[in-house]
């Protein structure tokens, strides 16, 4: 693959990225994969997909406070815990080795499938003010376990973020969307440094990956068609399938 050609896939990928996140979430279930494909070893294609949410959330902080929907300060106190997890996840993936880490991404893949299908705005906002509003131990917990898994792989970080919001029960679902991009930028900074200390991150990949990302969101958000969602919701579907059966050894081998 010459170097022109890699860029364009790079491209490629992040506006599938984005434009999945944005639409229906879990873009990096095309990402990662793709970023291994085109020669990346998995623990190297994970941190450098980093860079590009990090630029993305960058993005999205600033224009949920420039509409005031975010308030930084309750949403420290769930970031922290969430951050220090995020570091001992990381920490965990650079350990493993790329043949291995390749089997966990293509069983992770698999294993998010059904929340690719899965509208969760309902059940949320059933629970919404239905439990406590108290900062309790039980729920720093889960922001970290939360944090560690958004640390060891990013995909599908978001939607346990919102659950766990919902769940402390201080946020309605635009609140709560904007507390979770504000949280996946301060872990995912953190998540990038481990990688970065590891020599597990290519630059000229992130970067040009972050760039084809916000293009994709760029070209989503002004796409208001309810109807697209279904479709890439289906794209994902087929990319997924193929691409954890390429990182589980079981075809296009």
């Amino acid at each position: 693959m010459t170097e022109l050609t890699q860029i364009a896939a790079v491209i490629i990928a992040g506006f599938a990225c984005g434009f999945i996140n944005t639409l229906a979430g879990s873009g990096s279930l095309i990402t990662l994969p793709l970023l291994i494909f085109l020669g990346l070893p998995a623990p190297v294609a994970n941190g450098t997909n980093r860079v590009a949410i990090v630029i993305q959330n960058i993005v999205a902080v600033s224009s949920f406070r420039a509409q005031n929907v975010l308030d930084i300060k309750p949403a420290v106190k769930y970031a922290l815990p969430a951050v220090i997890g995020a570091v001992l996840g990381a920490q965990i993936a650079v350990d493993i080795n790329a043949v291995q880490m390749e089997r966990i991404i293509g069983g992770l893949m698999l294993a998010l499938l059904p929340f690719v299908f899965w509208n969760p705005k309902s059940w949320l906002n059933d629970r919404i003010n239905l439990v406590t509003k108290r900062y309790s131990f039980s729920v720093a917990s889960m922001f970290f376990v939360i944090g560690m898994y958004g640390g060891f792989v990013q995909a599908g970080v978001g939607i346990f973020l919102l659950m766990g919001l919902v769940y402390a029960g201080q946020f309605d679902l635009i609140k709560g969307n904007a507390v979770k991009v504000f949280i996946v930028l301060c872990f995912t900074v953190f998540a990038l440094g481990v990688f970065l200390i590891n020599g597990h991150v290519d630059w000229r990949i992130g970067l040009t990956l972050a760039a084809g990302n916000a293009m994709g969101a760029m070209v989503a958000s002004r796409l208001a068609v309810k109807r697209g969602e279904q479709f890439i919701r289906w794209v994902l579907l087929v990319a997924i399938l193929m691409g954890a059966s390429k990182l589980l050894g079981v075809a296009f081998a």
